[in-house]
């Protein structure tokens, strides 16, 4: 058999003599290709850049065409020019441009450490870098020296990671020493959110004035009282009492003293020596106690040491207190987290009520009164988020269900209802402050299953029942003056409607009319003095709740005239449309419901539910 053998042979073409055929293309050695326009072979190798590196990494160890040495304290370290110009504009500048080190084969450098720059540099050749506890301080500067942004970028994601009340004012600081913004950021966040545990550290002892006065005059600071930026302040001032005691005034003027209970005040405030030394914080001290002392004058004396704080990246959180379903009284509670759109058991109260009211004074939540399903109450508990626990608050005077309730300026109003014997148009407000019940002005329309909202510094009750007619008419209170006034009345007759206040304007959803149990809705102008009507409800409710909450309104539960709802719909006042919202776990009628600001949500523990929204 012969063999077959493919010949090679070159074949040179003379410009203007010779010519191709023009049939098919002639490749360099006479070999005849077929002329198929476009086509083509592409061929791309996934493991070349990475097979090149690893080879360039070798020669690098062996000192194989390396043209740089970098010295840093008695460290050299050999490398290719190319290599480090191409991941380091650092480099780039340092080996393109008219300087020195572009011609030069010994580089020495400077504010960097050796350990870190050898670990930089085998980053360059492989890519890969281990960032931990041990290198990460000395590594992020210097990848921040030599701008390699990925590493610095590791090293702060790093660092974030580990932030904890006992390091998070270091990581603070070290973030922004080298400009590392977004975990300046982060750390100053996390130290705000943690600020009870933050403030008994080493490290916040040891924080200059400014840094102090800086974090305890925050809004967003994270505390469950005053008291805890009070004892702050006191700590870091006796951990150099010598030279800190000239600063107390300077730090009792971002101390919230006017919210500070009355107690506290007088047997830690007002009998501290640090404070009584210094005059101007007398003057601090008596305008706390004014405030408590003038509680219907809150309005008028609010300043930036009344204002509540307010947690960064806190949300809202409903809660959904008491009611009753069929012939049972509930004292179990539920929350909707709107972050994951689901409802949480939380703690029961310590006592079943329907016709509750519920309100919420800073992150504490509030029951009023109610039903038990054997009397009217006078009691009331407060819930807190933190502990998940309820704990008794002083009663009111006088027995009251069906009662509306509201906040201003830190004060807790109740106001008509039924006190088992009589429809009530007496009202009265708690001072959480002070721990005391103040009656205050009486309606001038006696009124149950009536509901109370604030709007521009004053009360407005609602609607309601007065033993005998279900009532359109509203009346206004202002705590200035301790007057109730009638304003315009409703469109239509409601008690056991769900009010609440959005953007401005007072909104009233649902209720009874006597005869019916209603799905209108209707909002009132107060600088116009009128009322017009909205989008209805879905569903006919009455003994709901309403309640505004991330530009929403919320109408929570109820009955609609044969049964107990657990369904939830909110209003867009946008769009002017009502739509269905995840429903609760329980059928609750004559439902309480408030909103907290929470940044830990939802409690250890807490049973959740996740119920799609029906089509309502």
């Amino acid at each position: 058999m012969k063999t077959q053998l493919l010949v090679f042979k070159s074949q040179r073409v003379r410009p203007g003599k010779d010519k191709a055929p023009d049939r098919s293309p002639m490749m360099e050695g006479g070999m005849q290709l077929l002329n198929r326009d476009g086509h083509s072979v592409s061929h791309n190798s996934k493991r070349h850049y990475h097979d090149s590196f690893v080879s360039m990494n070798r020669m690098r160890q062996r000192g194989l065409l390396c043209d740089i040495v970098l010295h840093v304290g008695t460290k050299e370290i050999k490398a290719h020019k190319v290599v480090l110009a191409s991941c380091s504009p650092y480099f780039h500048a340092m080996f393109t441009s008219e300087m020195s080190e572009s011609r030069q084969t010994h580089v020495t450098l400077h504010d960097i450490d050796p350990q870190a720059l050898e670990q930089l540099v085998q980053y360059a050749y492989t890519a890969e870098i281990v960032v931990g506890e041990g290198n990460v301080q000395t590594l992020l500067p210097a990848a921040s020296l030599l701008q390699l942004n990925g590493v610095r970028d590791a090293c702060c994601k790093f660092l974030l990671s580990q932030l904890d009340p006992s390091n998070c004012l270091g990581i603070r600081g070290f973030a922004d020493t080298h400009s590392c913004s977004d975990l300046l950021k982060s750390a100053h966040k996390y130290v705000l959110q943690h600020f009870v545990e933050v403030s008994k550290t080493e490290e916040f002892m040891l924080l200059p004035l400014k840094q102090v006065l800086d974090l305890i005059s925050s809004d967003n600071l994270n505390v469950p009282s005053e008291e805890e930026v009070y004892r702050a302040v006191l700590s870091w001032v006796k951990h150099d009492i010598d030279g800190r005691r000239q600063h107390v005034p300077r730090l009792m003027k971002c101390v919230r003293l006017p919210l500070l209970t009355r107690d506290f005040l007088m047997s830690n405030v007002d009998t501290e020596l640090l404070v009584r030394h210094h005059s101007e914080c007398k003057d601090l001290l008596i305008e706390a106690l004014k405030y408590h002392l003038m509680p219907e004058q809150r309005g008028v004396l609010s300043n930036s040491r009344t204002r509540p704080r307010r947690c960064e990246g806190a949300s809202p959180v409903l809660f959904a207190v008491g009611g009753g379903s069929l012939f049972a009284i509930h004292g179990d509670c539920e929350a909707y987290d709107t972050r994951t759109d689901r409802w949480h058991m939380v703690a029961s109260m310590s006592t079943r009520r329907a016709r509750v009211g519920v309100a919420a004074i800073g992150n504490k939540l509030y029951a009023v009164g109610g039903y038990d399903g054997t009397s009217d109450l006078a009691t009331v508990e407060s819930y807190d988020p933190v502990t998940n626990s309820w704990q008794p608050e002083v009663s009111m005077g006088t027995r009251r269900s069906c009662l509306g309730v509201a906040v201003l300026h830190g004060l807790l109003y109740a106001a008509g209802g039924y006190d088992g014997a009589s429809c009530l148009n007496s009202a009265e407000r708690y001072d959480p402050l002070t721990g005391t019940w103040t009656s205050i002005a009486a309606m001038s329309t006696r009124r149950r299953y009536v509901r109370v909202a604030t709007l521009d510094g004053n009360l407005y009750a609602v609607g309601g029942y007065d033993s005998s007619s279900h009532l359109a008419t509203v009346e206004k209170y202002d705590p200035q003056t301790n007057t109730w006034t009638s304003v315009a009345n409703m469109i239509s007759r409601r008690s056991s409607a769900g009010v609440a206040v959005l953007e401005g304007m007072l909104y009233v959803a649902g209720g009874n009319d006597g005869t019916s149990c209603l799905n209108s809705v209707e909002r009132f102008n107060y600088k116009a003095n009128t009322w017009e009507s909205v989008a209805p409800m879905n569903i006919r409710r009455s003994t709901h709740d309403l309640v505004a909450m991330d530009g929403w309104l919320y109408a929570v539960g109820g009955n609609d005239g044969s049964s107990s709802l657990n369904s939830i719909e909110k209003y867009n006042p946008r769009t002017n449309k009502w739509m269905a919202a995840s429903c609760m776990f329980t059928r609750r009628s004559s439902v309480g419901v408030a909103v907290l600001e929470l940044l830990n949500f939802p409690p250890p523990s807490s049973p959740t539910l996740s119920v799609s929204s029906t089509s309502l």
